[in-house]
Parts: C-alpha cells; structure tokens; sequence
C-alpha cells in the first residue's frame, strides 16, 4: 500500500488523562497493521506464517525450523527425526503432501442475495466474493479442517467476505443482513480448535464472513485508571506491542496470541499462560459492545463491579458468535513488568509434579506462569533441542545428566518438569523464586535453570506448526483440555490415556498413539490440564472417522473423571454433544432463550453452542 505512515498522535481528551491513539495515511484513511488477503502472510492450510515451518531432509534424515520469527529458526534438530520415528511410527516411505492449491474454479459458486448486494453498494465497506478469500474463511484449526483443506474437500464456504473497520459500519452490515434474511459469521483470527467457523452445510442462505481485523486500534489508554478502550480485531500480539508504546500490558497470553483476536478471546472465555497475576479474559473485562440482532448491548458506565441483576458481560463472554459481533472492549491494563526471569524445576515422576503445583496453588505463590510437563513432553523437549552451537555444550550436557540421573537416581522415563514465568518488581520477583525452589526441593524436585525455562516456554509458539509435518507422514494430531478439581487431576490424567489406548485397539493402528499431557493453569480449587493426542493413520480407510472417535472417547472419560467439557476453547460445534450434560436441560434452555429474542431470525447461523 503506496500510502504515508503518519506517525502516532497522542491527544489529551476534554481534560483528562485518556490518550487516543489514530493512525491515517494521507488521505485521512486509518491503516491496518493486517492485510486483508491474510493467505498473503500466513498459511492457507496449515499453521502459522508462510516463511516457518518444520522440513526434513530426506537424504540426510534430519528436521530443521525454517525462517527467523522464532528462537529455533533456521536451525537443525538432530534428534527430532528418531523421536518421530521411534514415537509417532513415521516413515519416509510413507508420504502425503498436501496439495499445492485449491482452484478457484473447483470451489463452491457463492449463494448471492441480489437485494443485500445491491444495498451493499450504498455503503462504504469493503467486500469480495474472490473465491480464495472465502476459502481462507471457511475453517479454523481443527485436524478436521486443515485434513479437509489438504485434500481439496471443502463444500460450503462463505460466499462474502466484509471488511468493517469500525462499531458503526457492523452496526450497518448487521441492520442490513437482518432486512434481507442473510447469515453472518464474525472471523477474528481464525485459530478455533472447535468447528466454530465451519459454514453449516445444510444453510441455503447467503453467508457473510465478517472478517473484524480491520478494526484494530486502540482507541484510547487511561492511564489513570489502568484500562484501555480497543476494537476487538486487533490480534494479541499487536495489542500488546501497541500498549507497550504507552507502558503498559494486558498480560493476555494463550498459546494463539500472534494470530487471535481480542474479539475470539472474549467469544470463547479465552484463558492465557499468565493467568495467575493477570486473570483470565473474563477477570479483565471491564467493558463490551456487541451488535446484535436487536441492536447493541453494552452496559451504561465502566465500572469495577455493578449489581444490576445477571451480567450481561456474561451472556457476550462465550458466546462464539452465535448472538452478535463484538466490537469494542475496555480491558484491564497493567504497567510493564521491571522484571522477568524464567525457571524449571525437574521432578523425578508426575505424581509429586502435581503435588508441588497443588501446593504453589495453596500457598497463593503465583509466578505468571507454571506449567508441568509429562514425561513424554519432556522427551518431545529434549527432542527439539537445536544442534550445540559450541563444542562444550555436549560435554555440559552429558555431566547435567549424569547428576540427575546416576546421583540424584532420576529415572530418564518417568521425570517431568516444571516451567516457570515470574514477572514483576526485581525485588519481588527474586524472593518468589527462592520460595518456588525451596519448595520444589520439598516435593523432591530439582532446579533445572533459566535456560531450560525459557525454552519450554517459548517452544509452545512453535508446537502448533509440528501437525503439518506430522500430516505429511499420516499423523493425525490434536490438543484438548479440561479443568478438574486437585484431587482429580491424577486420576483424570492417567484413566484418559489408559482410555485412548484401550479404544485405539479395535482400530488397526499402525502404531501405538501419542498421548501426553501437562498441567498448564493453576487455581485454588483445580487446575486446567492440556492434552495432546496424536495417531498413525497409515492404512485406515477412513482416519478423521477413527481420530473423532478417540478424541469422543477421551472426552467421555474426562466427564466421567469429573472433568470439564473444555477449559478455554468453547464447544463450538465439535462439543456440542455434551453441552447438555455439562449445563444442564435447564441451562441449555436459557441459552436458547437468549439466542431466540437476541436473534429472532438466526442471522449468527453458525451452529455453535445451543444452536
């Protein structure tokens, strides 16, 4: 785009300490920091950015990351390739690319609505039918999508996407598709892990991606008053970049937050790896406009707390775009932390990982972070680990593991590690982590360094763009979480893997599943524990089938276990089933109550939750 950046223009408001943030290129036209033909800069069928990836070299057996975003980038795993073969069964000789591209010409004509079309041309919103922005709108992230994406398999994909870049011009999109029975599917960032953003195929009507990333600006910071007012497209990791040109943060921080929306984050009650210090999204919500059917919902004043019967915060958080589009929020901000420092503690099995992190919880210790890793995710990580770049490092790694495990009597197959993130006052921070070790080494454990911290944070941006390595070997693979109370945790954990493995022998597979999991947020009642699922499909004539079925399997067990339906990713539509269980007859009639006065003509058709 040929236009002139103007720098930002900070601007007292009527007085107070509010700034406003605008930035416009010459014409006056605000500009985007994402472009609107998003296949541009990150995969169409996959995950991630176009310029990073897993490859391997076929000649000499190895696996590099490819490009610079990322700590391993453009570096060899000499150990990632046997780990693959020895743990997931893949073989060269065995290998499904994906194809190249999806023709315009084979994808599905779009359903248009003449009079909306027409309307349509009345207003100053950007639109297009081109058929590789549709397609690129049609799915989110399940193994589902992107098998389906692969293969060429799709049959019902938007046929319009709108480009709003403001409250007023959804508010126009929505009065509009309302007048002439037309569907509208708000897209943020396209990460769901729920279905959420498949096209029902079964709708007749013209559907209508509302894709919001345009509207991506701050539209102003109270530094007063710690908040700050943002149009819900704006992606994580620009809000974040952009907040700490003011000083501040919003500690918001899932596993997505360079490709989600602040917008999805409160669509699904989305949870981030800082929740300890920062609190989830619904603990920083102060504030939120929806468009719905029957106008906008938003609460009169920005308040720390108000008694004015159910909140109806809670009616948007979670609402998967099934009620309306939401357009701005006033969030929670916090100054930038003085201090960071990583940690890891290594345990000598999972059971008294887990008592450690009951008692961090206990003791309302809160580092930003603590995750506890299995022991097969603790040999994935050694697996990852970058060829030595100095001829001692081997040589310290080789003594490191001596000690843990010939002194300290570890054994290599059942210890796990504990990942940590403090943040804060240098002063504060300091006297935590003596407390964090101290009382790692009650539970048995063992420091393991900043390093080793910092990596298996920071691995958990580049774990997402394994699948598509794994697809092109026929592994199929998917995460999952729940939340459980402590003293189900154990149990939960082991009887879902004992349940995956006991099911996955009626199938055939050509190798046992990989099935590992971690405790990844903490709270005084129970934890959030994220699984990670992975099958060999060489040789199934129907492998999504036998995945869906597993994946089933394991979320019956996990009810059963006492578990949640889902921690932080919604139901969607691949939950549904047990929406009912999870709320009860009584409750789902409430959300059906709400959906059929908010919007009486089922304009969000998305199919997710109660719908």
């Amino acid at each position: 785009m040929a236009a002139e950046r103007i720098s930002t223009i900070y601007r007292h408001i009527n007085g107070s300490n509010r700034i406003q943030d605008q930035t416009r290129d010459k014409h006056g036209k605000e500009i985007s920091d994402v472009p609107k033909h998003r296949q541009e800069v990150v995969k169409w069928n996959g995950w991630g950015y176009k310029d990073s990836q897993f490859v391997r070299d076929l000649e000499q057996d190895i696996v590099s990351f490819t490009g610079t975003r990322y700590p391993l980038g453009n570096k060899k795993l000499p150990l990632f390739h046997l780990w693959a073969k020895t743990v997931l069964g893949i073989s060269k000789e065995y290998f499904c690319k994906s194809c190249a591209e999806i023709k315009n010409e084979v994808l599905p004509t779009p359903l248009t609505n003449k009079d909306f079309l027409e309307d349509l041309k009345t207003v100053n919103i950007s639109y297009t039918d081109d058929p590789q922005d549709r397609l690129f709108r049609s799915h989110g992230q399940t193994m589902r999508e992107i098998f389906m994406l692969r293969e060429g398999l799709f049959s019902r994909i938007p046929d319009l996407v709108m480009w709003p870049t403001s409250h007023d011009d959804v508010v126009q999109v929505v009065k509009m598709a309302n007048k002439y029975n037309v569907v509208v599917i708000p897209f943020g960032g396209g990460t769901s892990v729920s279905g959420a953003l498949e096209c029902p195929g079964e709708e007749r009507r013209m559907i209508v991606s509302l894709d919001t990333t345009q509207m991506n600006k701050i539209l102003w910071v109270d530094k007063k008053n710690h908040t700050a007012h943002i149009e819900a497209g704006i992606l994580g990791k620009d809000l974040e970049s952009k907040l700490a040109e003011y000083g501040f943060c919003t500690g918001h921080e899932p596993d997505s937050s360079e490709f989600s929306t602040l917008g999805g984050w409160v669509a699904t009650r989305a949870s981030g790896m800082k929740k300890n210090i920062y609190g989830n999204i619904e603990d920083m919500l102060v504030h939120v406009r929806m468009v719905t059917s029957q106008g906008v919902v938003e609460k009169n004043c920005k308040v720390p707390r108000i008694s004015s019967g159910p909140d109806i915060h809670h009616f948007i958080l979670g609402s998967e775009g099934t009620l309306g589009v939401i357009t701005e929020v006033t969030l929670k901000i916090h100054p930038l932390p003085e201090y960071k420092k990583y940690g890891s503690i290594i345990f000598p099995e999972f059971d008294a990982g887990v008592a450690y992190m009951r008692e961090v919880a206990k003791q309302e210790l809160k580092p930003a972070s603590v995750r506890l890793l299995d022991n097969e995710q603790f040999i994935f990580g050694q697996a990852l680990k970058p060829e030595a770049e100095s001829l001692l490092t081997p040589f310290v790694d080789v003594m490191k593991k001596f000690y843990v495990t010939r002194v300290k009597g570890f054994d290599v197959t059942r210890m796990c590690v504990v990942t940590l993130l403090l943040e804060g006052k240098k002063e504060d921070v300091e006297r935590l982590e003596k407390k964090l070790l101290l009382l790692g080494n009650k539970f048995g454990g063992l420091s393991a360094g900043e390093e080793n911290g910092k990596r298996g944070y920071l691995l958990t941006y580049v774990i997402a763009y394994i699948r598509d390595l794994a697809f092109d070997y026929g592994v199929f693979a998917e995460s999952f979480e729940t939340s459980v109370p402590w003293d189900r945790v154990v149990v939960l954990c082991r009887n879902v893997r004992d349940r995956i493995l006991k099911e996955s022998e009626s199938y055939g597979l050509a190798h046992q599943p990989f099935i590992s999991y971690r405790v990844t947020q903490t709270y005084e009642v129970g934890a959030c524990i994220y699984f990670y699922m992975g099958i060999n499909t060489r040789g199934l004539p129907d492998p999504v089938h036998v995945y869906e079925e597993l994946e089933a399997a394991a979320r019956d067990e996990i009810l059963a276990c006492g578990g949640s339906v889902s921690h932080h990713h919604g139901i969607g539509k691949i939950r549904k089933r047990w929406l009912k269980q999870s709320v009860s007859s009584v409750g789902l009639g409430m959300m059906r109550a709400i959906k059929e006065y908010i919007d009486p003509n089922n304009v969000f058709a998305n199919g997710n939750l109660m719908i």
